[in-house]
């Protein structure tokens, strides 16, 4: 590939995702200004990722959102380092992201806010254990929102299959990460 259709497959794959990924921002950074630093630096990373690297990234969204949610934390992690006060970092109360990362009373106590970090890193290797076809459908419907009509009609796999692979991904993960849940709340 050339230097010039290179650089137009990064800019190409930055306009499809960035609506998704400034969207996903937004409703997880109370502030405009640090949404658009964070969205800012995941493209950054990104174009300088595909600059430098040989290997291509194989899922270039799943890799978009990981990122995105990193610099979530560590924004949201530095800004409680320099003020003692708590922000809250997001609402992780959708669908069915809510179910895995079960609430309590006092949702933004540091020790909350901090084991649902620590779920999400959870959530993340969890993820890589589910086969392909599981993880991609539970990524595009509850990490990028993509309805799952869309994506029956994107990839011509019918809706019924797609619902199926998410339900046992969702299984997989709810089993999977109950344990660790529950060891993080009874420490």
């Amino acid at each position: 590939m050339s230097k010039t259709e290179h650089r137009e497959n990064v800019e190409r794959q930055i306009k499809e995702h960035q609506p998704r990924i400034r969207s996903f921002i937004k409703n997880r950074v109370p502030s405009t200004e640090d949404a658009e630093d964070i969205a800012q630096d995941v493209f950054f990373q990104f174009v300088k990722t595909m600059d430098t690297t040989h290997n291509p990234i194989e899922n270039i969204s799943g890799w978009l959102f990981r990122v995105a949610r990193n610099l979530i934390v560590n924004k949201s992690k530095k800004k409680k380092e320099a003020s003692l006060s708590m922000e809250h970092d997001g609402d992780d109360s959708e669908g069915v992201i809510a179910s895995l990362f079960p609430q309590t009373d006092e949702a933004d106590s540091p020790v909350n806010v901090y084991i649902r970090s620590l779920m999400w890193e959870e959530l993340e290797l969890a993820l890589t254990e589910l086969p392909i076809e599981q993880r991609e459908i539970f990524e595009l419907t509850e990490l990028e929102g993509v309805p799952v009509k869309e994506i029956s009609a994107v990839t011509g796999i019918s809706i019924n299959t797609l619902l199926s692979r998410k339900h046992y991904a969702v299984k997989f993960l709810r089993k999977r990460l109950k344990s660790t849940y529950e060891e993080l709340i009874n420490e």
